[in-house]
């Protein structure tokens, strides 16, 4: 059996000894260190020590075969739907009303979720009673979003609807907890999360979103599909640039 040096990496990060381990999760030391020395836990004391160190528990335990990789990337899909079109407005408007922690979007324009007055209003309510929002639009200069409108055969539409969305989001930009960003990079999946849930737009060659696959994540501890689609987010989110302060709105 192979030590698991991230968890003793992790007791060492906290600045915990091992009695300490022991102590506050009420275990022996024998079992604080076999899994050290590569037991696997059960799956609620993974939980209880991930919490106690701070860290996701897929960190410390990652899948030990491509059978149960597989199985947890099953367990984190709730739903998929051929097309987005498909799919209710009430569900994303469900997805943003359950955040408790923070609401992240990735798209190009997503003009269509903007023009929906249930959806400006709970994003920004969510703001305002604490909920980080983050919104990533397509920067209408780029030239990521000049090959799209090409590649869709529509012109320059999509730099318009991003502007559209924008004026439609005004009171929600001007909401505390709120930080919208332009990116200028190739959009291969339009992002909606809330908290440990995720609707995913993937994107097909020369069709517009509405005509692409949705599917509907949610984190598993251990999986990887979730954490994934949640990386991509950050590097995006890490390149793009502040969208400049609109007028007051009266």
């Amino acid at each position: 059996m192979v030590a698991n040096e991230r968890v003793r990496a992790a007791i060492y990060k906290a600045g915990l000894s091992v009695d300490e381990v022991c102590e506050a999760l009420g275990k022996d030391r024998k079992t604080i260190e076999r899994w050290i020395n590569g037991h696997l836990p059960y799956r609620r004391n993974q939980h209880a020590l991930a919490k106690l160190l701070g860290v996701d528990p897929s960190y410390l335990w990652a899948p030990t075969s491509v059978e149960q990789s597989r199985d947890l990337g099953m367990a984190e899909m709730l739903a998929i739907w051929p097309v987005r079109s498909l799919v209710p407005i009430g569900v994303w408007v469900e997805l943003f009303e359950h955040a408790v922690r923070r609401i992240d979007v990735l798209v190009f324009a997503g003009f269509w979720l903007s023009e929906d007055p249930a959806v400006r209003q709970v994003l920004a309510r969510k703001a305002k009673s604490g909920v980080r929002v983050r919104f990533l639009l397509g920067d209408p200069d780029s030239a990521a979003v000049q090959q799209r409108g090409e590649e869709e055969e529509i012109g320059t539409a999509i730099s318009a609807k991003i502007a559209n969305t924008i004026h439609n989001y005004r009171q929600v930009i001007q909401a505390p907890n709120t930080e919208f960003r332009l990116h200028n990079t190739t959009l291969y999946c339009s992002i909606y999360r809330s908290d440990d849930d995720m609707l995913v737009n993937t994107h097909l060659y020369g069709l517009p979103g509405h005509m692409t696959p949705l599917m509907r994540l949610r984190r598993v501890p251990g999986a990887e599909l979730f954490s994934a689609y949640l990386d991509t987010f950050e590097r995006v989110w890490a390149t793009g640039t502040r969208l400049a302060a609109l007028p007051e709105v009266v």
